[in-house]
């Protein structure tokens, strides 16, 4: 897809961790593009993460529900949307646990809607426009330890709400590619760290809780293992993707780099006991192990060959420069923490927007 153009662009939770990193890329790499960001602004929801291009001229807020069909076709409509990065989800297992309808409604449901409206707004004038569709490793389920990593031929086996939330948008994105000929990519990314993540996640949790010297919650035992992507790594793949790939392809996105939780615990607390200038060790004392959650998977691991092979994609940056340079953001940006975990994030949006 050529990229000179004037292109219309709408990213769903782009005030989110992962979706503002996107819009920023795109804001700042495509000056000729008009990005449209539409978020509901719930819990993980924070305008905070784009003050730094909220002036940026080819840049526009929406406040918006995907669970909302004629606001979604009237969007599309109005701003003659011509691609769609679709990231808006509830993303955190734990509460896919207690609210299993909540993910039902706004992940699989709202991507439907979204897919509708696309459908309806292109109605079959397909040149030129795309439906990206974002979505996690987690829809594979769970891999043992030595086992092959994911591949694109994985089958499915989501084992939580979350997980089969994502599975299920996922494949309704490809119905609609094979049914009405929608022109759609997906993308299933391992897990992701980097600056404004919620700190409801492992890392920047353990980063505050280090500083506060509160307790580190590990579960089970710590042996669990994930394949950890810095955010901007992830942004600049999703560019590739939605540019270059090949309609109704999925490629799997992920860094090749394998930790388990209580390993990462342990690199954080050096790293922030190393800041702080506390002595080795220091707050080690700090970990504590918790009742395991249900349906843990134990073991996430992304085979990212076909990105690389087709769009020469590759991780730019090693984690140990991605954790240390990420420990530093949120040790000098204690006020974002403060105000995204006491809820005074939702302040700056009505400041910013209530008259709007």
């Amino acid at each position: 897809m050529a990229d000179s153009q004037q292109r219309c662009i709408l990213v769903t939770g782009g005030a989110g961790f992962i979706g503002s990193h996107v819009v920023r890329h795109f804001v700042r790499k495509y000056p000729h593009y008009r990005i449209i960001n539409v978020d509901q602004l719930t819990y993980a929801g924070n305008l905070e993460n784009l003050a730094d291009v909220q002036d940026a001229p080819n840049y526009c807020f929406v406040r918006g529900d995907v669970g909302d069909l004629e606001t979604m076709r009237s969007l599309l409509r109005e701003q003659k949307v011509d691609g769609i990065i679709h990231l808006a989800a509830e993303s955190h297992v734990d509460r896919s646990i207690c609210d299993p309808l909540l993910f039902a409604r706004t992940n699989v449901m709202g991507t439907l809607n979204l897919l509708q409206a696309a459908r309806e707004c292109w109605s079959g004038q397909w040149e030129g426009r795309r439906f990206h569709h974002v979505s996690t490793d987690e829809v594979y389920g769970a891999l043992e330890p030595g086992e092959a990593a994911f591949s694109e031929t994985t089958p499915y086996s989501p084992h939580s709400p979350y997980s089969a939330s994502k599975a299920s948008s996922d494949h309704f994105v490809r119905a609609y590619h094979d049914t009405y000929g929608l022109p759609v990519v997906l993308t299933n990314c391992s897990n992701n760290y980097g600056p404004y993540q919620f700190p409801e996640k492992l890392i920047p949790l353990c980063i505050h809780n280090i500083c506060e010297e509160k307790p580190l919650p590990i579960y089970g035992n710590g042996e669990n293992v994930r394949d950890w992507l810095h955010v901007q790594d992830h942004a600049q793949a999703i560019d590739e993707v939605f540019h270059r790939g090949r309609d109704g392809e999925s490629y799997n996105i992920g860094g090749g780099n394998e930790w388990r939780n209580i390993d990462i615990v342990r690199k954080l607390i050096r790293l922030v006991d190393e800041e702080l200038g506390r002595p080795v060790g220091y707050s080690d004392r700090l970990i504590t192990f918790v009742a395991d959650r249900a349906g843990h998977d134990l073991r996430y691991a992304i085979n990212a060959e076909k990105l690389r092979r087709e769009l020469g994609w590759v991780p730019q940056r090693s984690f140990e420069t991605g954790l240390r340079e990420t420990v530093k953001w949120y040790m000098e940006h204690a006020d974002w923490v403060r105000n995204v975990t006491s809820g005074a994030y939702e302040r700056y949006y009505a400041e910013m927007y209530g008259d709007r």
